[in-house]
């Protein structure tokens, strides 16, 4: 049975840094034929914004500053020609930039500003409005999407985590510390945990997944037979 053909859902994919929300999200969402969205890069999308408009200078943010400009940011998200969603911001291709390590020192404090966070989840809820929708991040199931028929949790051990970060970041060109990258995912971790506004969670109802020990390809098979499964009951 094609699940493009029946009942969509919305499925929410959430854990910490690193852990593969991205991947499993898009592998997901094309297997079901579904829209897959990064709510991530979204605020990463606000934090380069900050950087670009000099809002984030000497290290601090100028908080209202950039609540004042919240109203110039337009993200939008077109696909390439692998179907690939790339971010926009205002126009502007920015994929590569946004996952820069001057921009992931940033965005957990950008993204735990409430009218930011307010802005994004508006946008985002408005997107899966007609559900047939993956979205991953840190608070889609508790917060964007808390009825949403599947819910996703991803852990996975700090070493495995950084090691996937630190990969990723030399096969870009960056000139990158093994343990620089590995303080900055824990930093982002308390972080993201500690913040009043939308902390990072497991929704009760999230089913946990932890990839520390298995493949992208296992992870996937996994949570597209939980899909499907899901999707036949709701027809």
């Amino acid at each position: 049975m094609d699940p493009s053909e029946l009942k969509k859902i919305q499925i929410a994919v959430d854990g910490y840094s690193a852990c593969g929300k991205s991947t499993l999200a898009k592998g997901l969402a094309g297997r079901l034929g579904y829209i897959h969205i990064d709510s991530g890069a979204m605020y990463r999308a606000v934090t380069l914004f900050a950087i670009q408009e000099n809002i984030i200078a000497d290290g601090k943010i100028n908080k209202n500053l950039l609540i004042r400009k919240l109203p110039e940011i337009s993200i939008k998200f077109r696909l390439d020609n692998d179907n690939n969603p790339i971010t926009y911001l205002n126009e502007v291709n920015v994929e590569d930039k946004i996952r820069e390590i001057e921009v992931s020192d940033f965005v957990s404090e950008i993204s735990a500003i409430p009218e930011v966070r307010h802005k994004m989840v508006a946008i985002q809820q408005k997107m899966g409005e007609n559900k047939g929708i993956v979205m991953d991040g840190r608070d889609i199931g508790t917060v964007v999407f808390p009825d949403a028929e599947l819910k996703i949790f991803l852990i996975a051990d700090i070493n495995v985590r950084t090691q996937r970060r630190y990969n990723e970041l030399k096969s870009k060109g960056y000139d990158v510390d093994f343990e620089v990258v590995k303080e900055n995912l824990m930093q982002r971790d308390k972080f993201d945990m500690s913040r009043s506004e939308s902390p990072l969670r497991q929704a009760d109802d999230a089913m946990v997944f932890d990839n520390s020990d298995i493949t992208k390809e296992e992870q996937l098979e996994k949570a597209y037979k939980l899909a499907l499964s899901i999707i036949e009951n709701e027809n």
